[in-house]
């Protein structure tokens, strides 16, 4: 067995053991970065040009219309390093707003799909350093200082709102570990979505067309791809629901019947109308979200908000003693 296979195999049985421990929760879970293998995140860029998902087209406006403001706060020369990078698209406006920017870092976690984005972007940015890495980056986030791009000032870009796939604290320990990616100096540009009427939040993760409800179910079709499950995809629904009390969105994969499923050679009793919760999306307010940076000893320097204010970029820096 060479080393690839046996990092392979190994990575294999990371992931169904920690499949297993979700599934075997209660209630049942998925974590949704396993939504992003090349096809999920393929459907992913389909749910943003979808008519109900609002925040791709907020976040866009903002970068339209505030980009040379966010640029004159971040200042020239900067490295931006990016969290969950998919296909950059609105990273561009951003980069084209920026003064002489020194280097650009992508980290996603589908291979792949990154591989492909970066390509692309090198065919835009000739002279750009771009040092795309392929990573969890909820598991380890590398330092800049390690990477072949320039650094004298760091700036860690979180956008789409994923932010709000963590709960408060672990929301507030992820700002933390981003701001502090570029050192003492580090500062954390990141998007966080606004709440807003439940019935504009619900269409948004569950639209006319299907394809959020494609890209959540596609997770089963990932685990029967890559850790030899086999989860009858037509036996399962998608479902999304505004929970007021939590403030988020909740998606679930929904049992259409009594099912049995195996996983790694595991079996798992599905009851009819059974849930496996696969992702929640935090809603803030403005004040909100500030204190979630105050708990990861982040002080907010900037705000800009979208035309209706359903949508928000912030900018955090390291507060002095954190």
């Amino acid at each position: 067995m060479n080393t690839a296979t046996a990092l392979n195999l190994d990575r294999q049985e990371s992931l169904r053991e920690e499949v297993l421990r979700g599934l075997r929760a209660q209630p049942r879970r998925l974590e949704c970065k396993l939504f992003y293998d090349l096809e999920g995140s393929r459907l992913f860029e389909s749910i943003c040009e979808q008519p109900e998902y609002y925040l791709t087209r907020c976040e866009v406006e903002i970068l339209e219309r505030q980009g040379a403001a966010i640029a004159s706060v971040l200042g020239p020369g900067v490295t931006l390093v990016e969290l969950g990078s998919g296909s950059s698209s609105k990273t561009r406006l951003l980069l084209d707003a920026l003064e002489s920017p020194a280097g650009y870092v992508p980290i996603d976690i589908s291979g792949e799909f990154l591989e492909e984005s970066a390509a692309e972007l090198r065919r835009v940015y000739p002279r750009l350093p771009i040092a795309p890495v392929v990573a969890d980056f909820t598991a380890a986030m590398p330092a800049v200082a390690e990477l072949d791009v320039p650094a004298e000032r760091v700036v860690t870009f979180f956008s789409g709102s994923s932010i709000g796939n963590f709960d408060p604290d672990a929301a507030a320990a992820l700002m933390r570990s981003a701001a502090a990616i570029g050192g003492a100096e580090g500062c954390l540009l990141i998007a966080a979505d606004l709440r807003k009427d439940p019935k504009v939040l619900e269409a948004a993760y569950d639209d006319a067309a299907g394809v959020t409800a494609a890209f959540n179910l596609n997770v089963l079709g990932r685990l029967n791809r890559d850790i030899g499950a086999n989860f009858d995809v037509d036996g399962f629904e998608h479902r999304a629901v505004w929970n007021p009390d939590a403030s988020r969105i909740e998606m679930h994969i929904v049992s259409r019947g009594q099912q049995l499923v195996r996983v790694g050679g595991v079996s798992l009793e599905l009851a009819a109308g059974e849930a496996i919760v696969s992702e929640h999306c935090y809603k803030y307010t403005i004040d909100g979200f500030a204190e979630i940076g105050r708990m990861a000893g982040l002080q907010r320097e900037a705000l800009w908000t979208d035309s209706g204010e359903r949508y928000s970029l912030q900018l955090f820096s390291q507060s002095a003693g954190s």
